[in-house]
């Protein structure tokens, strides 16, 4: 029986004297962490030495922390906004000032992007694993509890329980744990219950029994981890433009995480809902597809993490083909032989399928669930009684008995179709909001399943899963692609991990393992540091995440580069041409000292054109008329700290040398305080400043304000 607790101080004693002193601790990614009751756990390791803890988890989220001063007047009132009570995550804090104790150590396997790369013992304990492996390798390290934040629900009399955000790893997990547990291993499984969890059907819904614990008390109530929208960059709008254009109608579609996956939403949007303004736009890019109409049977997503803006897919109608968790109706609904409305046919078509011809049980039950045979009919003994009491042979291939029940006892619409299978969810306060005010009826479209589930094919429902994921574009995000068509990922070239492997490569491998799918690599063509322009294209990189006999399709803000079968001379020519043309010339030196291409080969001359201010150009004139704003989908921010994040971006990338920051300096010191700043500067604390260091960063902000006024007067705001 499952014991309820209503303090963690309480249960986190129970499950020491359970175990003992050695607590192996699994924790989900993202917000389904139950991060007061890792920090009981974390408390308990600091004060007893005895204590051995490990933490395996990944995606330990933390408030933004500002790098200087400038920063934290513009954070600080942001973050204790948009964060609120968010308790932070102490083994994270103590990781981060290098001061872990020495019986605590913290195992991940995939980092917040960029967050933990001068961390050394992160870096020294990061786990490279593929997500389907985590379970696996969770068990392997001796996993002996494992806690995450659910959501409850009262039906009746009955007490429901839901994975909501995080059914991830744990879906997969259960039926491993129940064979360990047989096998003699003890593993206690807490739940914390969050009301601010959103209640998630599929197979996020869980037997309450099959938790040890559960935690459930009203003071355990705070913020989830929310960030804000990203703001999307002319470069992330030209990517997904030409990316929309390769997804099929009718088809599947997977998003990676990050500002790339927004703006794919937003360019399917306006595919769908301004089409002439969307080809007009794609056409200037000089962009192309395969599929360049609007939604006529729309799409089904198999995606690991279910992004805010799916909702917008959701209501937009793009995002509307059901799928189901039958086999022989999936075959019917990809052969074309019924639709989701049917009739009686339906019923011959099913046992040219494979279904009975004399039913069973099951057979029915499964049929009955889908709607194929009316909720109020009822199976016994190889008959079927329909609404009015007869019982009828449940015989498919007796052709009297099949008029019957196609006369008295099928259903006229598929039923429990979803147009969403999804592993996890993290975005702003919003999208939780909506996602616990949604329908029920709505919200049973989206299933939050396992990521064994929507990451790979394998299984004894191999050829359902195929079937469903017809047409599948898979479109993830990298740093930087070699000439030969391998994708960086994750990690930097001295082996510091920037993220993590994810799903990445699962979804490449299906899109090459499916007939008809294909895997969408997006790479900015450039990256700026420290004032300098360098290709995200490269010649050669000592690591990759995606290897080169996986390449498929490239897609930078020049356009799109299909490498699949192709010869690694023509992978390096098609590259060539969605490359950066400020560094097309040394690619193509570098390539043909190789070998690997002809010495007379040029690179065609329309491509010779691919710089920033082209790409500007392009969407001058339907920015302004509104489109491919900053924040399509809104922000928690105000108007006037995405004025100041502008301003103080750009000022960074000024002041990034000796001699930027002098420039700096003097331009600032030289000029004056303009009207149309003062608002700016009361936001940031400025507006009556004390002593010099206030005076010097009051004329920087204001030197900032300026230049960003100049830039969006002149071309586009987002050209340094």
């Amino acid at each position: 029986m499952t014991q309820v607790f209503d303090t963690i101080e309480t249960c986190v004693d129970a499950t020491l004297e359970r175990i003992g002193q050695r607590v192996v601790l699994g924790l989900p990614l993202g917000i389904g962490k139950p991060n007061l009751v890792a920090n009981e756990f974390f408390r308990r390791a600091t004060g007893d030495p005895t204590l051995k803890l490990t933490i395996l988890t990944a995606l330990s989220l933390a408030r933004p922390r500002p790098r200087n001063d400038l920063e934290r007047r513009l954070l600080e009132p942001i973050v204790e906004r948009v964060f609120a009570d968010y308790p932070e995550l102490e083994y994270v804090q103590a990781a981060k000032r290098g001061n872990l104790p020495p019986n605590v150590e913290v195992i991940e396997f995939y980092f917040e992007p960029g967050a933990w790369l001068g961390v050394e013992s992160a870096q020294q304990n990061y786990l490279s694993s593929n997500y389907t492996h985590v379970g696996r390798d969770f068990l392997a390290r001796g996993a002996n509890v494992i806690a995450q934040l659910v959501a409850r629900r009262a039906v009746g009399s009955d007490t429901q329980l839901s994975l909501g955000s995080n059914p991830d790893i744990l879906a997969d997990l259960l039926p491993d744990i129940a064979a360990a547990r047989a096998a003699g291993r003890d593993i206690v499984l807490i739940g914390a219950v969050h009301p601010r969890m959103p209640f998630m059907f599929g197979g996020a819904c869980i037997d309450p029994e099959r938790f040890d614990y559960l935690i459930d008390h009203p003071n355990y109530d705070y913020e989830l981890f929310c960030p804000p929208n990203p703001p999307l960059r002319t470069v992330d709008h030209a990517i997904a433009m030409h990316v929309s254009a390769q997804i099929r109608d009718g088809g599947t579609l997977q998003i990676g995480i990050g500002e790339l996956g927004d703006a794919l939403v937003y360019a399917l949007l306006l595919r769908h809902q301004q089409h002439e303004a969307w080809r007009a736009a794609l056409t200037a890019l000089g962009g192309a597809g395969e599929d360049l109409a609007p939604f006529r049977d729309g799409l089904y997503a198999c995606t690991e993490m279910l992004v805010d803006q799916m909702l917008d897919l959701m209501r937009a109608g793009i995002l509307r083909r059901h799928v189901y968790g039958s086999l022989p109706l999936m075959r019917l609904l990809a052969s074309g032989r019924i639709g989701e409305r049917f009739d009686g046919t339906i019923l011959e078509a099913l046992r040219d399928v494979g279904v009975g011809p004399r039913l069973e049980a099951c057979e029915f039950e499964e049929l009955r669930r889908h709607g194929v045979f009316r909720s109020d009919t009822r199976f016994r003994d190889g008959r079927i009684r329909s609404p009015d009491g007869a019982w009828i042979t449940a015989d498919l291939a007796d052709d009297a008995a099949r008029r019957a029940l196609a006369a008295e006892c099928i259903g006229r619409e598929l039923r429990g179709g979803v147009v969403a299978h999804a592993s996890f969810f993290v975005g702003p306060r919003g999208f939780y909001a909506k996602l616990r005010e949604m329908p029920e009826r709505e919200l049973r479209r989206i299933d939050m399943c396992g990521v064994g589930y929507v990451n790979q094919l394998y299984g004894t429902d191999y050829e359902l899963r195929c079937l469903q994921r017809r047409h599948a574009r898979f479109v993830n995000t990298t740093m930087m692609v070699t000439l030969l068509g391998a994708a960086v990922s994750d990690t930097l070239a001295d082996g510091r991990v920037v993220s993590g492997v994810g799903g990445q490569y699962n979804f490449v491998a299906m899109a090459h393992a499916l007939p008809d799918a294909r895997a969408i690599v997006c790479v900015r063509a450039t990256r700026e540091k420290a004032g300098r322009v360098t290709s995200n294209i490269v010649w050669n990189y000592p690591q990759a995440t995606i290897a080169r006999h996986l390449r498929d399709i490239v897609v930078t803000e020049y356009g799109v580069a299909d490498l699949r079968s192709a010869t690694d001379s023509e992978v390096i020519q098609r590259l060539l041409n969605i490359a950066d043309s400020r560094f097309q010339d040394e690619l193509l030196a570098a390539a043909q000292a190789a070998g690997k291409v002809a010495r007379d080969y040029r690179i065609p001359a329309q491509h010779r054109h691919n710089t920033p201010g082209r790409i500007a150009s392009v969407f001058a004139i339907p920015r302004s008329a509104g489109l491919f704003t900053e924040y399509p989908f809104g922000t928690d921010l105000t108007s006037e700290e995405i004025r100041l994040a502008q301003a103080l971006t750009a000022l960074v990338a000024q002041t990034t040398t000796a001699r930027g920051r002098a420039g700096t300096f003097i331009a600032a010191l030289r000029g004056g305080i303009e009207p149309g700043a003062q608002q700016a500067l009361a936001r940031m604390g400025l507006a009556h400043p004390r002593g010099w260091r206030e005076r010097l960063a009051r004329r920087l902000v204001a030197l900032a304000l300026r230049r960003l006024s100049v830039r969006t007067t002149a071309r586009d705001p987002e050209t340094p």
